[in-house]
C-alpha cells in the first residue's frame, strides 16, 4: 500500500512537477524521500525564501507547478515572503511543510504554531492532509492553485501521517477547467461593433496572457488591424519587442508613463487582454476613460484600478478570437502617426549612452548575450531601467518579482530556471544590496554546478531609496553601505570572478561566462547617483 507521502510525491509529479527546493528538517525527511522516489528532484538552498523563488524560476521554465519544502515552525515563517510573492505575481507555488501531529500539539508548544494561520493571508488555500483523503486532498490543493488566478498553496503534512499506509486511490486526478470565450449575446455584438467602428484602438496585454498562452492570438489581432501593444513587464515578449507595433513594457518608470498613459488617454479603443494592474505603478489608476475599453481578464475586475464598458471573463486569447471574429479588418488610423512616434520617444530616451553607467552596461549586456537568453531582474533602480532597455523575443524571458517587488529574487529564479531548463542562458541581473542579501546562494550554483552569469551593478547604495529620499528634500539616511570584494567572493565560493569599469570589458566578461562550466559574477562599477534622469 502506498503511503502518505509517496501519494503525495505521484499527484505531484502527475501535474508534470519534476523540481522541488527547500531545506530539510527531520519533520519533512521522509516527504523528501518520496519526492525524490517519484521522479522529483530536491535541490537544497541556504534559505526557504531563496528555495521559493527557485522553484519560481524551475515554474516559468517548464510550466509545472513549483514546489517548497520547508520544515515545521522556522521553516515555514522564513517562506512567507516567497509564499506572498506567489500570491501576488500570480505564481502557481506547492508548499509542503511538516506539522506536529494536533493530538502532541494539545500538550507540546516547541516549535509549534498554527501554520494555517500564518499562512491565509498570502495564499490562495492551506490544507493538512487526512488519514484516508490525502490524494483528493492534495488533488484539490493543485487545483487551486492553477485555478485563474494561479498563486501558492499550502499543505500541511502531519509527522506521524507522513509514513502511514493509505489506500490505493481510486480518486481521479482533478481535471483544470479550460476557461472558455465569450458567448454569443448583446455584449460580444457591441464589442465587435465597437472594434470595427475603431480608428485609435490600443491593445494592453499583462499576466493572463501567459497564464492561458494567448502570446499567438496576440500577434494576429496586433497584425491583422494594425493596433500597438503595450505590455506589463510580466508579458514581455508576447509580441517580439523588436516588433514595430511594440511598444514594451511599461509600469514602474515615469518617463515611460510620460509616453505611453497620452496613447491610452487619446485611443478611441483600448482592449485590455489578460492585464492585471497589479504590476503598475499609481500612475496607472484610471488610465483611459472605462467607456471605452473593451476587458478580456482571466480574474474578475475588483481591484479599481481601471474601469471597462464591456468585460469578459474567461480564455483571454480564444475572448480576443471572439471579438475579432467576422469584423472587417480595417488598419489603425491614428492620423497623427502618434504610436510610432512614442516608440520612436521611447527608443531614444532608453538608448545606449556614451558615457559609462547602467545605460551603456544594459546596451553592452544585451549585445553580448544570446537572443534566447532569459534574464532574471531584482527589485531596485536597476530594474526599472533593465525593464524598458531589454527587448525580449518572446514571453517569459525577462522573469522578476513584478507584483511584490521583493529584492534578493534574482540569484534564486536564475538558478531555478538554469537547473530546470539548463541548454537556456541566463543571466541575473542585481543591485549590489540585493546580492548581499542572497550571497549564500552562490554556494548553491557551485554546488550544481550550473553556469549562470551574475551581473551585479555596484553604486554601493540603495539607489532608488536614494533617489527618492533626495527628491523629497530628505537627508542621506540609511541608505549607503560599504564596499564588498564581489570578484573575491566569487572566488571563494567556487566561480568566477570579473570586475568591469567599461562596456567593452563588460562584453568580453558575458561572452567567456556563458561559454564557462561554473558561474560567473560580473561586478559592475557605476558610481553613486547613476540612475539620475535615468526613467
Amino acid at each position: 500500500m502506498p503511503t502518505t507521502v509517496s501519494l503525495i510525491a505521484e499527484r505531484l509529479r502527475g501535474a508534470g512537477c519534476r523540481h522541488a527546493f527547500g531545506i530539510p528538517g527531520g519533520e519533512v525527511l521522509a516527504m523528501m524521500a518520496a519526492l525524490a522516489d517519484h521522479g522529483i528532484r530536491f535541490t537544497l538552498c541556504k534559505h526557504e525564501n531563496a528555495g521559493g523563488f527557485m522553484a519560481e524560476g524551475a515554474h516559468h521554465a517548464t510550466g509545472a507547478p513549483a514546489i517548497l519544502l520547508a520544515t515545521l515552525g522556522p521553516g515555514l515563517a522564513n517562506a512567507v515572503n516567497t509564499i506572498a510573492n506567489a500570491w501576488q505575481d500570480q505564481v502557481p507555488l506547492i508548499v509542503l511543510s511538516g506539522a506536529v501531529d494536533a493530538a502532541e500539539a494539545a500538550t507540546y508548544t516547541h516549535q509549534v504554531f498554527d501554520h494555517g494561520a500564518l499562512i491565509a493571508p498570502v495564499a490562495k488555500g492551506s490544507f493538512t492532509v487526512a488519514d484516508g483523503a490525502v490524494a483528493a486532498i492534495v488533488d484539490k490543493a493543485i487545483a487551486l492553485s492553477l485555478a485563474d488566478p494561479p498563486g501558492p498553496v499550502h499543505i500541511d503534512v502531519p509527522i506521524t501521517l507522513a509514513g502511514a499506509e493509505q489506500p490505493v486511490s481510486d480518486h481521479p486526478p482533478t481535471a483544470r477547467p479550460a476557461p472558455a470565450a465569450p458567448a454569443p449575446g448583446p455584449e460580444l455584438d457591441r464589442a465587435r461593433a465597437r472594434l470595427a467602428e475603431a480608428e485609435r484602438p490600443i491593445l494592453v496585454a499583462g499576466v493572463g496572457v501567459l497564464h492561458h498562452d494567448a502570446s499567438g492570438q496576440i500577434r494576429a489581432v496586433v497584425e491583422r488591424f494594425a493596433i500597438p501593444l503595450v505590455t506589463t513587464y510580466k508579458a514581455k515578449g508576447v509580441l517580439p519587442e523588436d516588433h514595430p507595433l511594440s511598444l514594451g513594457g511599461h509600469g514602474l518608470s515615469p518617463l515611460s508613463d510620460g509616453l505611453v498613459l497620452p496613447l491610452l488617454a487619446q485611443a478611441d479603443l483600448v482592449l485590455a487582454v489578460g492585464y492585471d494592474p497589479i504590476e503598475m505603478r499609481a500612475g496607472w489608476r484610471q488610465p483611459w476613460a472605462p467607456g471605452k475599453a473593451i476587458e478580456l481578464s482571466h480574474i474578475p475586475n475588483r481591484h479599481g484600478m481601471h474601469g471597462a464598458g464591456l468585460s469578459f471573463v474567461g480564455h483571454v486569447g480564444r475572448g480576443l478570437e471572439a471579438v475579432t471574429a467576422g469584423v472587417a479588418r480595417r488598419p489603425a488610423v491614428w492620423p497623427g502617426g502618434e504610436p510610432a512616434k512614442a516608440r520612436a520617444a521611447l527608443a531614444e530616451a532608453f538608448a545606449d549612452r556614451p558615457a559609462w553607467g547602467p545605460h551603456a552596461a544594459f546596451a553592452a549586456a544585451r549585445r553580448a548575450s544570446p537572443p534566447e537568453t532569459v534574464v532574471t531582474a531584482d527589485s531596485g533602480a536597476h530594474r526599472i531601467l533593465l525593464s524598458q532597455m531589454w527587448q525580449t523575443p518572446a514571453p517569459r524571458h525577462l522573469v522578476q518579482s513584478t507584483a511584490l517587488c521583493t529584492m534578493g529574487c534574482a540569484l534564486p529564479l536564475a538558478i531555478g530556471h538554469k537547473l530546470a531548463r539548463p541548454e537556456t542562458p541566463v543571466l541575473a541581473v542585481m543591485g549590489d544590496a540585493g546580492l548581499e542579501m542572497v550571497l549564500g546562494e552562490l554556494a548553491t550554483l557551485r554546488d550544481l554546478a550550473l553556469p549562470v552569469a551574475v551581473l551585479v551593478l555596484v553604486d554601493r547604495s540603495l539607489a532608488l531609496i536614494e533617489l527618492k529620499q533626495r527628491g523629497a528634500g530628505l537627508a542621506n539616511l540609511g541608505v549607503d553601505f560599504g564596499a564588498t570584494d564581489f570578484v573575491a567572493v566569487a572566488e571563494a565560493l567556487g566561480g568566477v570572478g570579473v570586475g568591469v569599469r567599461d562596456a567593452a570589458s563588460l562584453e568580453a566578461a558575458l561572452g567567456e561566462a556563458y561559454a564557462r562550466d561554473r558561474f560567473t559574477l560580473i561586478a559592475c562599477e557605476i558610481g553613486p547617483k547613476a540612475y539620475d534622469g535615468a526613467f
